[in-house]
């Protein structure tokens, strides 16, 4: 694995880890995490540098849309507009879950993120549980991969891809996962299955029409 200083074990020193992560954050660079579902580069969503610098990396398309993971159900309400009340306990019993739905924006989001809807996330993830408590915003989680490429797994492969392009790769020596999230759409008023990934569609509207 390529030797660098900004290759970071989140288990070494946690806190640290979490501190670092941070300051990428907040001064608008890119780094490399862990999920609940697969590596992913992160960023500050609201940063159009360092939204730019994401698409750059992937080179991917600048304008799609990019997942973003967010703390808690209080937190969200704070960029999304939900269509009803059953739509408020759908997304409680299914998150903490590697299951990201897209929602409408509220008009303030809109005006920020240049967007009508976004997908959002509530990880099941002590490292991005622990960062999205720190920073108190949402945080872009996109697979870490060129635009129509496999996305990478494995953090020496990552670090070897990608270490000379962001900020820092954090990764953990622990069971890594190898699945993307499953992504439905919740912007109309039932869910639609965009992707399926380690949650199944069937089981996610069992649980809607409960």
């Amino acid at each position: 694995m390529l030797k660098t200083d900004n290759v970071i074990n989140i288990d070494d020193d946690f806190d640290k880890a979490i501190e670092e992560a941070g300051k990428i954050y907040f001064s608008g660079g890119v780094f490399i995490y862990p999920t609940d579902t697969i590596y992913g580069f992160g960023a500050n969503p609201f940063n159009e540098e360092a939204v730019k610098k994401v698409s750059d990396i992937k080179d991917r398309e600048s304008g799609k849309m990019y997942i973003l993971l967010i703390r808690g159900i209080e937190d969200l309400l704070k960029y999304v507009d939900l269509k009803s009340e059953k739509h408020m306990d759908f997304l409680i019993s299914i998150w903490p879950n590697p299951v990201s739905v897209i929602l409408n924006l509220n008009k303030k989001t809109q005006q920020l993120l240049n967007r009508e809807n976004t997908a959002f996330r509530i990880p099941n993830h002590r490292f991005c549980l622990r960062l999205l408590s720190e920073i108190k915003m949402p945080l872009i989680s996109t697979s870490v991969n060129r635009s129509n490429q496999t996305p990478l797994v494995e953090y020496s492969q990552i670090a070897n891809e990608f270490a000379s392009e962001v900020d820092a790769v954090f990764y953990t020596d622990k069971k890594s996962y190898i699945e993307s999230s499953t992504i439905i759409d919740l912007s109309g008023l039932k869910p639609q299955l965009v992707r399926e990934g380690k949650i199944k569609f069937d089981e996610l509207m069992a649980k809607y029409e409960a």
